[in-house]
């Protein structure tokens, strides 16, 4: 007579999980659960429960308990942001960056809760480690930009500073956005974004020789029915009614 556990089949095999393949599960479980509550909110039982462990168990892969976990899952999603301006050197530039921000501002998106209490500081568990991991993906991102803009170790003053001043103004759009309740829509808030660094950009090269140069270089490669074109179109009859400070 066949029985009922005979006919469902043997029992899979417990599959027991490498020191490494471990230590990502309770990374992964950590992230997902940062992601939509502030790290103050999350405890290292919820890590447990969320990856299907025992709490010695995290405590056995992270000492320092949910400091130490934060910090590394921190670390984590440090490393998936900086992947976001990376991005292949051909092309308008325009498009590069709205290719960029699409990933960038998907991650805030995904990781909305986490991204607020990483950003405003506001975490019980804040380190100067975790403060200098969010500064890495300030700096990689001004890098990778400047790489797009066909600069990386002569990029004067002026020029670095404008770079570093668009991202603190990606930062606090995606902030506020989340804030007003994810408005406007995600492509709405891109484009936004992208005509900024246009606006910035164009203003220093009227004071800064490299980045009219770079300027110049970028634009040559806009199309006119690119960000570029169509923000042109738009400014143009604006700037038309000031003909008076000319």
């Amino acid at each position: 007579m066949t029985t009922a556990a005979s006919s469902a089949g043997p029992t899979p095999a417990y599959r027991r999980l490498s020191v490494e393949q471990r230590r990502l599960q309770l990374i992964d479980a950590a992230l997902s659960l940062f992601a939509h509550r502030a790290p103050e909110d999350v405890s290292l039982d919820d890590v447990a429960e969320a990856a299907g462990v025992s709490r010695p168990l995290v405590y056995r892969y992270f000492p320092g308990g949910k400091v130490q976990l934060y910090e590394v899952a921190l670390g984590s999603a440090a490393d998936e942001l900086k992947l976001c301006f990376a991005e292949p050197q051909a092309g308008p530039l325009t498009q590069r960056l709205a290719s960029a921000l699409d990933r960038y501002l998907g991650f805030v998106d995904t990781h909305d809760t986490g991204f607020s209490a990483l950003l405003q500081g506001g975490s019980v568990v804040e380190t100067s480690r975790t403060t200098a991991t969010v500064d890495g993906v300030r700096r990689e991102a001004a890098e990778q930009i400047l790489l797009h803009l066909g600069v990386t170790d002569t990029a004067g003053p002026r020029l670095r500073m404008m770079v570093r001043t668009w991202i603190s103004a990606v930062e606090a759009a995606s902030l506020i956005w989340l804030d007003e309740g994810k408005q406007p829509p995600l492509p709405d808030l891109r484009d936004w974004m992208v005509d900024h660094f246009v606006a910035l950009l164009t203003a220093t090269a009227a004071t800064d020789p490299q980045t009219a140069d770079v300027t110049r270089a970028a634009l040559a490669l806009e199309t006119s029915d690119g960000a570029a074109g169509v923000l042109a179109r738009r400014v143009l009859p604006v700037l038309s009614e000031a003909a008076h400070l000319l």
